[in-house]
């Protein structure tokens, strides 16, 4: 047993090192908005459909901008279904043309935005500012362009799965659709460093688990098998925290194509659960 106190020390030194460098490297690890890069590659006019250039002011003074694309252009937005879109944790939004042409042609207006320090948004990524970022586009949405809070679907991918079930808690959305997320920061965190204390060390929350026990409207909950990121039990834990009314959609593909890959039957599982939560 001798070798084992002479490596000890060794040991513990290398599992603090790694333990202060996961504690002061995390927001390296959750936000990425320079991969691929911050420039707008494209603009939903590409794709054949209008849009406004949209700039808000957050409360603590951040420009965040944004894309309104209505489904049609002379029609009252009060009458019609909007979705407000919350992305992943990379890119910006002119990386979701393909997500924002499916929702359009699924009869919605959609509000997506690039949290703050993505895209031509202002500022630097933390998790408070992007509950402020969701906050200012719900109050655009809601004041600015007076559209019913009922008419209102809540959507979010990956992390913005987290950042919407956190705005449907405050508020009461017709509808909330959670697809490919994580049921918390520390959960996902300590999946991939089991040996170290997680849950001690994290600095960001994002627990979507705990923001949907707080939802009462109806709940779409949306993960892959095949997710090669967020494992597809993080989905269940969130699910099985939902209250009802909610319904499981089972996607297929990775994580970053399931909603291609996954084809009519995530498209027609989406228009059904939205038209069922718009209209009763």
């Amino acid at each position: 047993m001798e070798w084992l106190w002479k490596i000890l020390p060794t040991g513990v030194a290398v599992y603090t090192i790694l333990s202060i460098y996961v504690y002061f490297m995390q927001p390296g690890m959750i936000y990425y908005p320079n991969i691929p890069g911050r420039e707008l590659v494209t603009t939903p006019k590409n794709i054949g459909l209008d849009y406004e250039d949209i700039e808000l002011v957050t409360d603590d003074g951040i420009r965040i901008h944004g894309w309104f694309i209505p489904y049609e252009t002379a029609s009252d937005t009060q009458k019609q279904k909007t979705l407000l879109f919350f992305h992943g944790n990379a890119g910006n939004i002119s990386h979701r043309l393909d997500s924002i042409k499916l929702f359009n042609n699924l009869g919605l207006n959609i509000l997506i935005i690039d949290y703050r320090g993505y895209g031509q948004s202002t500022g630097k990524p933390g998790e408070a500012g992007t509950y402020q970022d969701a906050e200012a586009a719900w109050h655009y949405l809601t004041e600015t362009r007076g559209i019913r809070e009922n008419r209102i679907i809540v959507f979010g991918r990956s992390l913005g799965g987290s950042v919407a079930a956190w705005l449907a808690g405050q508020h009461t959305p017709a509808a909330l659709i959670i697809e490919s997320s994580f049921s918390s920061v520390p959960s996902m965190g300590q999946r991939i460093y089991p040996f170290l204390p997680v849950r001690l060390l994290s600095r960001f929350q994002y627990n979507t688990k705990e923001y949907v026990k707080a939802i009462h409207c109806p709940v779409l909950v949306a993960h892959s098998r095949n997710d090669d990121i967020i494992p597809y039990e993080e989905g269940l834990d969130i699910f099985s925290a939902t209250h009802e009314p909610k319904q499981f959609l089972e996607m297929r593909g990775s994580h970053n194509d399931g909603f291609i890959v996954s084809g009519s039957g995530y498209i027609d599982a989406l228009e059904s659960f939205i038209n069922t939560s718009i209209n009763q």
